[in-house]
């Protein structure tokens, strides 16, 4: 019955390693199951008054995965694929991340089926609003605190904050992250998961003996994660040489001007048609020769299909579950890959997330330089911990970073006890 209700390739994917760690840390069976299946998974119904008049209704859902830790933290996603096995897969992927980081957060993550490309910011503000109207008993400062994702923007959840606070009758900024500093919202929050990207592939740079500078780097995907990976890896001397969005892929061996190719996506609202680059096969930019390849785009990318042709040395997942357990078997077979899994790689996010609610609980701000030194900080102990734990473990580095973060949680549950 539970694999019936969340029958979702992403989240038999997400289970799949699970079981596998699972298994790697020989979990007791009670702790096991407790640490496996997510505390709440809430779908609500979201009629909306559309621009024409006419009523639709959407599907909105949040999975909370435990809350053992401390509230549940995560992103609100819009995308029209978005369904309940996915948006499961995404709240353990994020209870592991948390742990790994040693953040005092379980896992959540929320998601409206909808394609914000077709509906106006009106639109968008009923939606919005009737969400964060429907799940607000669920929600709170210490109970489920939501971020942006695919699809959102610090808009949207100033939006979120609004209608929560108005329900409170107060001012409640810590109920939110991701919002606009003008609500105290944290600086460095809106290219902290990008930048943290570009750190970590930095340090695998470093750890392999490659200078930084001059090193070349594939990004798929050029929202947000992707366009700050590519800004930041740019400052640091590196060689942005292909990216690709949902409206093709270009390809420049001499460097993409990551300034101009922004005011170019601006302005037409794709990487298409720049000029700065040649256009290319999205599916062949993946195996492009490169030091560092970075899918920032969405779940499962990386396929038994093409990991086998890979041409990178480094793989930085910045979206979450970007390979598949087919194709993590090919590259760790094949040794030659330092990967960066995506609970460490992309928790640069989740982390400013947490500095931010920090903030707003003690009514404090700390200036963009605190804050992404505070967060190299946290990503270069959690990295460095991870290479001493797969050192000692003889095992991958996937392994191991999920490992790191489902031991956390299930010394947690076994030391609270279960409730009878």
């Amino acid at each position: 019955m539970k694999e019936e209700l969340l029958n979702d390739p992403v989240f038999g994917m997400a289970a799949g390693q699970f079981d596998r760690v699972a298994d790697f840390l020989k979990l007791d069976e009670r702790v096991r199951e407790r640490c496996k299946w997510p505390k709440r998974i809430i779908t609500v119904s979201l009629p909306v008054t559309m621009d024409d008049g006419r009523t639709e209704v959407f599907f909105g859902h949040r999975v909370q995965h435990h809350l053992s830790r401390g509230p549940v933290k995560g992103g609100l996603r819009f995308h029209p694929k978005v369904n309940v096995g996915e948006v499961a897969a995404l709240a353990m992927w994020m209870n592991w991340k948390c742990a790994l980081m040693g953040l005092p957060y379980g896992g959540g993550k929320g998601g409206i089926t909808c394609d914000p490309r077709k509906l106006s910011m009106g639109e968008q503000e009923r939606l919005t609003r009737r969400f964060a109207q429907e799940i607000s008993p669920f929600i709170g400062p210490e109970i489920d605190v939501m971020a942006p994702d695919v699809g959102t923007t610090a808009q949207h959840m100033a939006w979120i904050l609004d209608t929560y606070s108005t329900r409170e009758g107060r001012f409640v900024p810590e109920v939110i992250t991701g919002k606009p500093v003008e609500l105290q919202g944290s600086e460095g929050r809106t290219q902290a998961t990008g930048h943290g990207v570009a750190f970590l592939a930095s340090r695998a740079l470093n750890k392999l003996g490659l200078d930084v500078k001059g090193a070349t780097a594939v990004i798929q995907g050029f929202g947000n994660v992707g366009s700050y990976a590519a800004e930041t890896m740019e400052s640091y001397g590196m060689k942005v040489t292909g990216i690709s969005d949902i409206t093709g892929a270009i390809w420049n061996g001499d460097g993409i001007d990551v300034f101009k190719l922004k005011q170019h996506v601006a302005e037409t609202g794709g990487v298409a048609g720049f000029a700065g680059a040649d256009k290319m096969d999205p599916d062949e930019l993946l195996i492009q020769e490169c030091d560092v390849l970075a899918p920032a785009a969405l779940e499962r990318v990386i396929t038994k299909d093409n990991a086998a042709q890979l041409k990178c040395k480094i793989l930085a997942e910045a979206a979450n579950g970007p390979t598949t357990q087919e194709a993590d078997a090919i590259i760790e077979e094949r040794g030659d890959i330092f990967l960066l899994p995506d609970i460490l790689c992309n928790a640069g996010g989740v982390t400013v997330s947490y500095f931010e609610w920090v903030q707003n609980l003690q009514r404090f701000s700390w200036t963009k330089t605190e804050v992404l030194t505070k967060l190299e900080t946290k990503l270069n102990e959690a990295f460095e911990n991870l290479l001493l734990f797969c050192d000692e473990h003889k095992c991958a580095h996937r392994l191991g970073a999920l490992a790191t973060g489902v031991d956390t949680v299930a010394k947690v549950k076994k030391t609270r006890g279960l409730f009878p």
